[in-house]
């Protein structure tokens, strides 16, 4: 199954043309004819970032290579090269410390630099200590290769921890205090705490003293989440609804990983903790035997990633600063906001299968039996070459125009009341029950009839119009005043009875099916969201089709000599004695067809408008499409950072992230001057 992260591997090089074209765009200095970008060209024009003079000159060094204080554009061209690469971030790391150039870094080096991260000067660490000494020698003048180096930055932030944890714990006792536990995690380990994590660490523990043991399986947990997530997902067969106990997933944990007792403890106090309520902490014995998480718990602790999938964003708006500032005319706006684009969404949809369901119509309407004429199509398939034959290619569009009109606000009250009642039944953790989501899609059933209805019957009077030769043309205004307010609404009971337990059973699917397509970070490839809601569709569709049959029976005008029903229960009788119970699944093909595409083309449509025209209004955002972030928000970026360069910043940020490594920038009075001066 196709993914499109922003990894590396999956990063496709610039043309030679277009990075010269931007390289010069962006360069200043020229020497001998040949342009060249200095260190404040490549970081702070460029990049865009507000690093002070230091880190600029530090950032600079990766990409020249050369150390001469000027980056060419062979080498701008080489550093995106060594972006697509799958090591980049470890390859970006080597580069910064390997101040000379020459492909290995030495004890001064790796000093020089580290003295300037914010980590040295919040907690000073032994350089001449042991651990140093293991991987430079006793007289620190042995030099680390590559390889070598990537495994010592992983070991040492662990012994930056280790360190930090000897330094508060004066009195050799073992523990530390609960306030020293969180001034060691935010300031040595940020960069593996969530916005939830940060504000519950010192409320984790209870006020209690941290034990050593602890504190390391604190930090393993954190750096092992997506172990965890992996593990969850192995207890419950992929299923990322699916509530385990602390049992369960350590029974999953002893078959695939070394994941601690403790470990798991400190999981479930952590989940236990984000989402406490008043009684929680007095209870919390009880509760914790009993407690039961979810992959979305795992999600607020998980530690975010340097560098995740890249989505195109057209819009950005923040309507909220938080979900706390929602008020009704924020949550007004949002069903506004979804109403247009479920409108859209259905309008893309019913275009692309309305052919098929000019068909469908045709052969649900066919009368077959001892009382009825000639049979006019013997299939589907004829039924559309004949339409064709007789009617010209653009008779497979007949009636279209209003079915636009009336499917836009359709299919957006349907979507819209979906995801509204959702919204309702959705606990804080982010679940909703199974029952939910079926009230939730028969709702949206429901509520689209005032739309549906009158579009269906002036829709189908159009759609079977052909089928007459030489008949008279009918428009669709002719119909709608022919029929009247009242008569719009005629066969309504039949429409309630299909639209009800065909959404009823489409959105559970769709959602449940969504999800076990999406990839391990639980996100969805826009094929996989089309694939979604294409199989939905068919259960959906064809459960349903009776119904449908009676709906288009009721809203047809029965020609001379055909029979005429006057209700629901008075077609089911009729049919059923005329032409057997075959006739209440005719069209189903067609109409599988027709409705298990045309609901994968609304979805995906919906899903990635709702990506691309990103609106904050605080509330939920579609499942699968979350992750599509970074904390350096990808959609901000430079149109300038093309190919390797779309990760640049995620790189940057990753050396802050993942190793803890973070470089001065200017303070908030410089930024906005440094801001002024890249542009």
């Amino acid at each position: 199954m196709p993914r499109t992260k922003t990894s590396p591997m999956h990063l496709k090089r610039c043309s030679t043309e277009k990075l010269r074209e931007i390289f010069n765009k962006y360069a200043t200095q020229e020497v001998n004819g040949d342009l060249y970008m200095t260190s404040d060209d490549f970081v702070r024009g460029f990049l865009g970032q507000s690093y002070n003079e230091e880190s600029v000159k530090l950032l600079a060094g990766i990409a020249d290579t050369s150390k001469d204080g000027l980056i060419s554009f062979a080498e701008f061209q080489a550093f995106e090269g060594l972006l697509c690469t799958p090591d980049a971030l470890y390859k970006t790391a080597f580069q910064l410390f390997d101040r000379n150039g020459n492909g290995s870094v030495t004890y001064s080096e790796f000093v020089d630099v580290f003295k300037k991260t914010d980590l040295h000067a919040k907690i000073p660490f032994k350089l001449d200590g042991p651990f140093i000494q293991l991987y430079f020698g006793k007289d620190r003048q042995r030099t680390i290769n590559y390889a070598e180096f990537s495994q010592f930055l992983h070991d040492f932030h662990e012994e930056c921890a280790l360190e930090a944890f000897r330094m508060k714990d004066t009195s050799g006792s073992g523990f530390i205090s609960a306030l020293d536990f969180q001034d060691i995690m935010v300031n040595v380990k940020k960069h593996l705490l969530t916005a939830d994590v940060k504000d519950n660490l010192v409320a984790v523990t209870e006020g209690h003293k941290v034990s050593f043991p602890y504190f390391m399986a604190f930090n393993s947990l954190l750096n092992n989440m997506e172990l965890i997530k992996r593990i969850y997902l192995n207890a419950t067969s992929g299923n990322r609804t699916e509530p385990i106990t602390k049992d369960e997933l350590l029974q999953s944990a002893q078959t695939m990983s070394q994941i601690t007792p403790l470990e798991i403890d400190i999981l479930f106090q952590l989940t236990g903790a984000i989402h406490q309520t008043g009684v929680w902490w007095k209870r919390r014995k009880v509760i914790e035997k009993n407690r039961r998480i979810v992959y979305g718990d795992l999600s607020s602790i998980a530690p975010e990633h340097y560098t995740k999938h890249i989505t195109t964003r057209l819009t950005e708006i923040k309507a909220v600063e938080s979900p706390a500032d929602r008020s009704i005319f924020i949550q007004m706006l949002e069903s506004t906001y979804r109403f247009t684009l479920g409108s859209v969404a259905g309008a893309v949809g019913a275009t692309a299968v309305y052919p098929i369901d000019l068909v469908k119509t045709r052969m649900q309407n066919q009368r077959t039996g001892s009382f009825i004429g000639e049979v006019a199509y013997r299939n589907s398939w004829d039924c559309c070459k004949k339409v064709i034959r007789h009617e010209g290619f653009l008779g497979l569009y007949r009636g279209l125009v209003p079915q636009l009109m009336g499917v836009a606000p359709e299919k957006a009250i349907k979507l819209t009341v979906n995801d509204f009642v959702r919204d309702k039944m959705t606990d804080k953790q982010g679940q909703i029950p199974r029952w939910a989501e079926v009230l939730a899609g028969a709702c949206a059933g429901g509520s689209q009839v005032i739309f549906t209805n009158p579009l269906e019957i002036v829709k189908i009077r159009l759609q079977v119009a052909g089928e007459i030769a030489g008949g008279a043309k009918v428009r669709a205004w002719n119909v709608v005043r022919e029929l009247g307010l009242f008569g719009l609404y005629k066969g309504a009971r039949a429409c309630l009875l299909r639209d009800v337990p065909f959404s009823a059973i489409y959105f559970p699917m769709y959602a449940h099916t969504k999800a076990a397509f999406a990839d391990e970070e639980g996100y969805n490839h826009p094929l996989t969201l089309l694939a979604a809601g294409a199989i939905a569709g068919i259960p959906a569709a064809s459960l349903v089709t009776p119904a449908d049959v009676i709906k288009t029976r009721l809203q047809v005008v029965a020609r001379t000599g055909q029979t005429t029903y006057n209700g629901v229960i008075d077609a089911a009788r009729k049919i059923m004695a005329e032409e057997g119970p075959r006739a209440f699944w005719k069209g189903t093909v067609a109409r599988v067809f027709r409705s298990s595409p045309q609901f994968g083309v609304t979805l995906v449509t919906y899903e990635l408008l709702q990506r691309m025209l990103y609106v904050d209004f605080g509330g939920s955002r579609p499942a699968g499409s979350d992750v599509a972030q970074t904390k350096q928000e990808l959609s901000k970026l430079n149109p300038d950072h093309v190919g390797g360069y779309q990760a640049a910043l995620p790189m940057l940020n990753g050396i802050e992230t993942k190793f803890g490594l973070s470089l001065p920038r200017f303070s908030s009075t410089l930024k906005a001057s440094s801001a002024k001066q890249a542009s």
